[in-house]
């Protein structure tokens, strides 16, 4: 029986048929895509039964930048409703995959953070205790092309199951903190030299801050997992645009992840981790 994923986008710009047309031609893989607000009625708890496990692509929740497709009101903060859906999803065991500037929605929300596992700042401020500066980014919709950059397996995992050799892949990627890896299973390094000097400044910080804009040296892991109370969680900072969704060894390790998301064995690793 397929794998059943609802896709929640909205909220940044992408290839939709190219996207869609990944999910399409994996195997063993039904996928519904869903859009924000719409999403947050199939996440209710009465409704997400029928999907085995959940991918995120929507950038929500972002203060001040006018994407009033969430249910925020400006706020950072989501709904009532929202906030109990996915509070239920986690506590469910329900499987997660997010993809690329989906592990940055959410950024006032802790739950969101928590989730997403990583350590990626729109601009400069708290997380998890810590002041962290803004996040770089190379590509994308930025005025530097996409990086080719060679991942690196970490270990053994059913996420990386074809993928033993690594691949090369040419995307977006992310200048983050490397704090972020004390509470992950690292599964793709990338070899990439990442320095603040390669990278373009936090887009939404505010003016000063990016002209003066420096990040210590970041982590180069790409892919990780974790676990969020009772659910698995596989996290990818890329997978921004078509070069992604068309690369082989992409293609191969998000159809990996969500089986892997979805499966008895996952909640059981997670309930372990927990």
């Amino acid at each position: 029986m397929d794998t059943q994923v609802l896709i929640v986008s909205k909220g940044h710009d992408y290839a939709h048929d190219s996207f869609r047309a990944m999910f399409a031609e994996m195997s063993g893989v039904t996928a519904t895509l869903v859009e924000q607000p719409a999403a947050q009625v199939v996440l209710k708890p009465e409704h997400i039964g029928a999907y085995d496990c959940v991918l995120f692509y929507d950038m929500s929740g972002i203060p001040g930048i006018g994407l009033l497709h969430d249910g925020a009101d400006d706020t950072g903060l989501p709904p009532d409703d929202y906030r109990a859906s996915i509070e239920a999803l986690v506590n469910s065991g329900k499987g997660l995959v997010l993809l690329n500037h989906a592990t940055v929605s959410w950024p006032l929300w802790p739950l969101w953070r928590e989730i997403s596992g990583s350590s990626f700042m729109l601009q400069s401020g708290e997380l998890n205790g810590e002041i962290l500066p803004g996040s770089g980014y190379r590509g994308g919709q930025g005025p530097h092309p996409n990086p080719t950059v060679r991942l690196v397996p970490q270990c053994a995992h059913p996420v990386l199951v074809g993928l033993e050799d690594g691949f090369e892949i040419t995307d977006e990627i992310y200048l983050k903190t490397a704090g972020f890896e004390r509470r992950v299973t690292p599964l793709l390094r990338g070899e990439y030299d990442f320095v603040a000097e390669n990278f373009t400044p936090p887009p939404l910080a505010p003016p000063q801050e990016r002209a003066d804009w420096n990040h210590p040296p970041g982590s180069d892991l790409m892919v990780w997992a974790h676990s969020v109370r009772a659910s698995p969680v596989v996290a990818s900072d890329l997978g921004d645009g078509p070069t992604a969704y068309a690369n082989p060894g992409f293609r191969r390790l998000i159809e990996n992840a969500l089986k892997w998301v979805a499966s008895e064995d996952a909640c059981v690793w997670a309930a372990g981790a927990t």
